[in-house]
């Protein structure tokens, strides 16, 4: 399943406030961003959290590649394969990343005990 939809963040207005003295809000009500007309493109969410498989998902950045992603997650840029694996709906050709994609992070068993790890844990 391709997802060619991005978030649409060209209404987000930021609340930081550099004032060094004084209260004041930033400008904005309550001193927090407005993020109510942020539209995020993905389909599903995968993370953390009870029952969960221990997936994620990463949004590709610019110079990222699969080795780079494996081994800053996993710890070793051998697990590119299994990232690959994972999203060959998404990704027909593992050198062809672009900035955007959305790719699921799967649990790769990286210490060997038999269970898959967490890719957020690394």
């Amino acid at each position: 399943m391709s997802n060619d939809k991005k978030p649409d963040f060209s209404n987000v207005q930021s609340g930081a406030n550099t004032q060094s003295t004084g209260g004041g809000g930033g400008g904005l009500a309550g001193g927090k961003p407005d993020f109510s007309n942020v539209v995020s493109g993905a389909d599903t969410v995968a993370g953390g959290g009870a029952g969960s498989t221990g997936a994620r998902t990463y949004t590709i950045e610019k110079g990222d590649t699969l080795s780079e992603i494996a081994k800053r997650f996993y710890g070793k840029a051998k697990y590119w394969r299994q990232i690959h694996e994972a999203n060959s709906a998404e990704i027909e050709n593992p050198d062809r990343i672009f900035p955007g994609q959305v790719i699921t992070l799967p649990a790769i068993d990286t210490d060997g005990d038999g269970t898959p790890d967490d890719p957020a844990a690394a």
